[in-house]
């Protein structure tokens, strides 16, 4: 059985430092939802009140209709998988998965079945009567995910449960706690400091700054639609540019820089532009161009970077401090004055904050 989970409005305090502030997520009946950010932004905090391990200064954590708010760690029948394994040293593989089902009583022959069954799932049932030291890294992952999922757990929370990995086996392994996850149908939350990681395993992502979530929705969504410059940033918005419509002619609207340099834009492909706005770009989304017709800021270029798909450049503009990216077939040197178009396709529309 899976259940959704509920935090709602939590609150958390280190002695008189608060960490979390007024947070609220739901989690589907069966989804997986990760908590990222850089670290000290509240992830891990938000895990470790959901699993019992801190109490909440207020607000409320419900598992279905069970309230899990004041209930000990151990009355919670969460599944952990944690960052560094947490397996321990002197069972054997077998033995570890089939720890949590020791403490609930099972039979011997249900839970070494039990756990067979699982180490079978994950690929390691060769291995069940070796040692921890005896397994990788990537093995031992296994081995924690295998002992976490055993116990058929409503809830299934992992803390950064790959950063110990090579980058291989990293992209390996989040591909089989998905599937895993997916097979199981469990509730998952998952806590990782890795935007690509975060993004390829998730069907909704909240990306926390400072206590707080900055904006929770799908991986499409955060990626095109950014909610703030915060977002936009964190995505890869290197660019937010000021802008102010200054007219409108149907679809196409004309806006200007601080710096008095105008562009045209089109809501059919970028949607609604208010009268005030600031407009993020990637760095692909900004062409640089010495085309005398073409439509853009005026801009003058600093240092080039060879990308291998294009050049990169750092631009100084009456609007700031751009990035903006060119052709391979026409490098630039610095010091030359060009445009920088936006491309539709890789620029978010954001409200002033």
């Amino acid at each position: 059985m899976t259940l959704p989970l509920f935090i709602d409005n939590i609150t958390a305090h280190y002695g008189k430092v608060k960490v979390l502030e007024d947070l609220s997520i739901h989690v589907g009946d069966g989804e997986l939802v990760s908590l990222l950010g850089a670290s000290g932004c509240g992830k891990t905090t938000t895990l470790r009140l959901v699993a019992g391990f801190l109490q909440p200064t207020s607000g409320t954590i419900r598992l279905g209709n069970k309230d899990l708010t004041r209930l000990p760690a151990h009355g919670r029948d969460i599944g952990l998988v944690f960052q560094n394994y947490a397996l321990f040293p002197h069972l054997t593989v077998q033995q570890n998965v089939a720890f949590g089902l020791k403490q609930r009583k099972l039979a011997t022959a249900e839970r070494d079945k039990r756990a067979m069954e699982m180490l079978d799932l994950v690929g390691l049932a060769n291995l069940a009567e070796r040692l921890p030291a005896e397994l990788s890294g990537g093995q031992k992952q296994r081995v924690a995910l295998a002992r976490a999922l055993v116990i058929k757990p409503p809830l299934l929370m992992f803390d950064e449960p790959l950063s110990n990995l090579d980058a291989k086996l990293r992209v390996d392994m989040r591909v089989e706690i998905r599937e895993l996850q997916r097979a199981n149908g469990t509730t998952a939350l998952y806590v990782t400091h890795d935007q690509e990681e975060a993004f390829s395993i998730s069907d909704r992502v909240a990306i926390m700054n400072d206590g707080r979530i900055m904006q929770l929705d799908t991986p499409e969504t955060l990626y095109q639609r950014p909610a703030n410059s915060f977002v936009a940033r964190f995505v890869g918005f290197e660019n937010l540019i000021d802008l102010k419509v200054t007219e409108r002619q149907g679809a196409t609207v004309r806006a200007v820089a601080k710096d008095g340099s105008t562009l045209s834009l089109s809501q059919d492909r970028l949607g609604e532009i208010p009268d005030e706005f600031i407009l993020a770009t990637r760095p692909d989304g900004l062409v640089v161009s010495d085309h005398p017709e073409a439509d853009g800021l005026p801009a003058t270029l600093g240092l080039r970077t060879y990308l291998g798909r294009a050049y990169q450049y750092k631009c100084e503009t009456g609007a700031g401090h751009l990035v903006g990216n060119g052709s391979l077939a026409t490098p630039f040197e610095p010091s030359a004055r060009v445009r920088l178009t936006p491309n539709p396709d890789q620029c978010a529309i954001l409200r002033p904050e």
